[in-house]
């Protein structure tokens, strides 16, 4: 009977640190997926697939939240489905040990709460777009007071495609000399 923690996170700017902290170890075996989207089925990310090919009958899996475990309502239920008939205690952090029927619909309706959330998160985000773009085509910046939606240009193309001109200069030695990548350098010449 093994114990296994399974961590996921979305983007590579973050990191599963925050829910190794959370979940009391230690564990026998510990998996994760990170930068993979929660748009991924669970049995599609490596680690999780990993996972499913590890666990027995009697093994206790513990995740921080129970969103973790899925793309959307009905993932989460039947993952969570699977690994009860495998014979694996699911333990999420504040529920506890989830078995067969109240353990089942306790899933069933956070999942759909986490669902829910899911799409207002979306609606608020294509929400600030709008109001970005509405904003920056009535007074050339953002509702935020940027410049642009898009993250900052890191160098004035029209300057680097001049300098490496009047230097005669590579695309290497133009991207060392502002900082910037290989592919930047190109793209800025393109459009100068």
């Amino acid at each position: 009977m093994s114990r296994i923690a399974y961590y996921r996170v979305s983007t590579g700017g973050q990191s599963i640190e925050a829910q190794r902290q959370t979940l009391t170890g230690p564990f026998d075996k510990e998996f994760a997926d990170e930068g993979v989207s929660g748009a991924t089925m669970a049995a599609d990310r490596p680690g999780f697939a990993s996972l499913l090919n590890y666990v027995r009958e009697g093994d206790t899996l513990y995740i921080a939240a129970i969103d973790r475990l899925g793309r959307d309502a009905l993932d989460v239920q039947s993952t969570v489905r699977r690994l009860i008939e495998r014979g694996v205690t699911v333990d999420v952090l504040g529920l506890g040990p989830i078995g067969r029927g109240v353990g089942e619909l306790i899933v069933a309706v956070l999942a759909q709460i986490a669902d829910m959330e899911r799409g207002r998160i979306k609606e608020r985000c294509e929400a600030g777009r709008t109001a970005a773009r509405a904003s920056l085509e009535a007074t050339g910046r953002t509702h935020r007071g940027k410049v642009s939606m898009g993250r900052p240009k890191a160098a004035d193309a029209a300057t680097v495609a001049s300098w490496r001109r009047e230097n005669a200069a590579s695309i290497s030695k133009t991207a060392a000399q502002f900082g910037l990548s290989d592919a930047t350098v190109k793209r800025y010449c393109a459009l100068a």
